[in-house]
């Protein structure tokens, strides 16, 4: 059965956000979308049942890509509830080989999809975009229903044109600011570590964050949330400011409605409605 209604706008949630599990759910009308499932299974339904929705309104779930904090439960869901499961076949790939995934998609709900290709799941458009990351594979996704646009990219080693491109084209943006440098330049993490972080293939910088926003924000950009922030080597207030003095120093003309947050990692926020 279609659960979609024209007449809802599209709405956003984050159930988590960083190393400890990352989870966003869109709604339209009755159905839902789930995009990554990397937190506990029982945390996930009972987020779900505050905010009065059931497993039973998901009609469809997208990885970006296959580390645990956004995989965790994927498998489990999917088999609990029949949904199909979309993203790149190297994606698939990693996840029926991680190990700290013990329930896998089931291959009948396996759905797979190439970066730019488009997919409609109850008025909700779809598209796949490259983004570097140290994983079997990743992706980013680019997300319309009627008037809303959003662009989500949670794990990102480097800017890259597709990913301005998608940030140019968005109203809502969910993107990584990770690590502020110098906490991480004299953080207790191991040299390895810190190498692989900024290597290209690791995360986002805060001051390269506030760099790819000032090169992309344009006048109907709404709301920007900073996503995926280090338990470790940043805090919320450090992100913002590095953003916003940044942008103040870029001279950025901000719409003026503008909102920009951090997504706490481990809480869900209050729903948002999209328009």
């Amino acid at each position: 059965m279609d659960l979609f209604s024209e007449q809802y706008p599209l709405e956003f949630i984050s159930f988590g956000s960083g190393s400890s599990g990352n989870c966003y759910v869109l709604r339209r009308g009755t159905a839902c979308i789930l995009i990554d499932l990397g937190i506990g299974i029982r945390a996930f339904k009972r987020y779900l049942y505050q905010y009065g929705l059931h497993p039973r309104h998901f009609v469809a779930a997208f990885v970006t890509h296959d580390h645990t904090d956004h995989v965790k439960a994927i498998g489990k869901f999917a088999i609990e509830t029949g949904i199909p499961v979309y993203s790149t076949e190297l994606v698939h790939e990693g996840m029926k080989r991680n190990k700290f995934m013990t329930r896998k998609v089931p291959e009948a709900q396996v759905r797979t999809l190439e970066v730019g290709q488009s997919v409609s799941v109850s008025g909700i458009s779809i598209t796949a975009f490259p983004v570097p990351h140290d994983s079997r594979d990743c992706v980013g996704y680019f997300v319309q229903a009627g008037n809303a646009s959003l662009c989500i990219a949670t794990d990102v080693g480097a800017p890259t044109d597709e990913i301005r491109q998608a940030l140019r084209q968005a109203n809502y943006i969910v993107l990584e600011a990770n690590y502020d440098l110098p906490m991480l330049a004299t953080g207790r993490y191991p040299q390895f570590l810190k190498d692989r972080i900024r290597g290209g293939h690791g995360h986002l910088s805060n001051e390269e964050t506030a760099e790819l926003l000032a090169q992309t924000i344009h006048a109907e950009t709404k709301h920007i949330w900073l996503c995926h922030l280090s338990e470790e080597n940043n805090t919320p207030q450090q992100a913002l400011k590095t953003v916003r003095d940044h942008l103040d120093k870029r001279q950025v003309s901000l719409p003026e409605h503008l909102v920009i947050e951090a997504l706490p990692r481990t809480r869900p926020i209050e729903l948002c409605r999209l328009e």
